[in-house]
């Protein structure tokens, strides 16, 4: 994703680029009509919406990438279970690994022990297991915002600060999943990596998203990072790669996320490896990572990557060098007291 960018977000203006622009424009046209007609019948009544018998809360985004899902579901997961609330959250499972679960799954299965987590593309069957089965009194649906199947009872959508609108075009030529109008059915609007812009930003970010829905509510929030953490379990303090040189590996919808987050914390990046999102790393992936770190001089202090590509890797080092990853977790930064406001009213239905 990383060298396209320049392509798509216009930089590049060789004719190779202009041309290729060009061409994912009109790739895109029929996608947009797809995804315009699809939401005109679910609009119209034309096709069926379940309804679950619990509450749901679904969190999704409007781009391609990402925005911070799964640190926004553990979030909210955790707002329940303090009150005692018996969750599930319910996936589509992109990405499944050869166990049938994909690395969204193994890094929840950490942070959230006791919160079931079932996935599968049939979102209504797994609400049904969850409730019936499992007797769970609220369902969280990750990745939820195109998937209007199932009812939810509150909207919440994440927007990348540093990228909120994909570039300003549809899937392919842009990065957007639906028109920013789609926004229309967010009752909650959350400007996740809101430090790494200037307040100037934020404030156009929330003009032109007020322009299509003014009554979602407005939230501002970041990922922090909490420790460092190893494939055995094992934690380091923050600090512990302060000024140190590393080797980052990432698989994710945003690397620059990533990158951006190393360098708040002064780590010094030699190199960064990027690969697809939900990327499998194969042992091919993994031996070609070890000549590059052999190759490198000077070499690396460790070699860092996301939770999700911990889960994947599943080692403590490659190449001799130490492999850790940084976990971190939403914080809001302003609007809590509102978004408390919306998570208790869906509280009250509970209890």
């Amino acid at each position: 994703m990383k060298r396209f960018e320049p392509i798509l977000d216009g930089t590049n203006r060789s004719p190779f680029a202009i041309a290729t622009r060009a061409g994912l424009w009109v790739a895109s046209q029929p996608y947009g009509v797809v995804i315009a007609f699809r939401n005109w019948l679910y609009d119209r009544g034309s096709k069926a919406i379940e309804t679950a018998s619990v509450p749901v809360i679904s969190i999704g985004n409007l781009t391609a990438g990402g925005t911070g899902k799964t640190p926004a579901s553990v979030f909210i997961a955790r707002w329940f279970r303090a009150r005692e609330v018996r969750v599930a959250i319910l996936s589509r499972g992109y990405g499944a690994l050869q166990d049938g679960v994909n690395d969204e799954a193994k890094e929840l299965e950490v942070l959230l022990p006791d919160v079931p987590h079932l996935q599968s593309p049939d979102r209504v069957a797994t609400s049904k297991i969850a409730v019936e089965e499992l007797e769970m009194q609220l369902l969280i649906l990750d990745d939820g915002f195109q998937h209007r199947k199932l009812h939810r009872d509150l909207n919440v959508v994440l927007v990348d600060a540093t990228e909120p609108f994909g570039f300003g075009y549809l899937l392919p030529r842009g990065l957007l999943r639906e028109p920013v109008s789609a926004l229309r059915r967010a009752d909650v609007v959350i400007a996740t990596r809101a430090d790494l812009v200037e307040p100037q930003k934020l404030a156009e970010i929330r003009t032109r998203i007020q322009r299509f829905n003014p009554r979602a509510a407005w939230i501002e929030a970041e990922h922090s990072a909490r420790e460092w953490v190893n494939a055995d379990g094992e934690i380091r303090e923050l600090v512990a790669f302060c000024d140190k040189t590393v080797m980052a590996i990432s698989g994710i919808g945003n690397p620059k996320g990533f990158e951006s987050t190393l360098r708040k914390h002064n780590v010094r990046i030699l190199e960064h490896l990027v690969f697809p999102d939900h990327h499998p790393f194969s042992q091919t992936d993994i031996a070609s990572i070890s000549d590059r770190i052999s190759a490198m001089d000077p070499a690396p202090d460790a070699i860092v990557c996301t939770g999700k590509d911990l889960a994947k890797l599943g080692a403590c080092r490659i190449a001799g060098r130490e492999l850790w990853a940084l976990r971190v977790e939403m914080q809001v930064r302003t609007g809590e007291d509102i978004l408390d406001e919306h998570l208790q009213r869906i509280l009250e239905r509970i209890q």
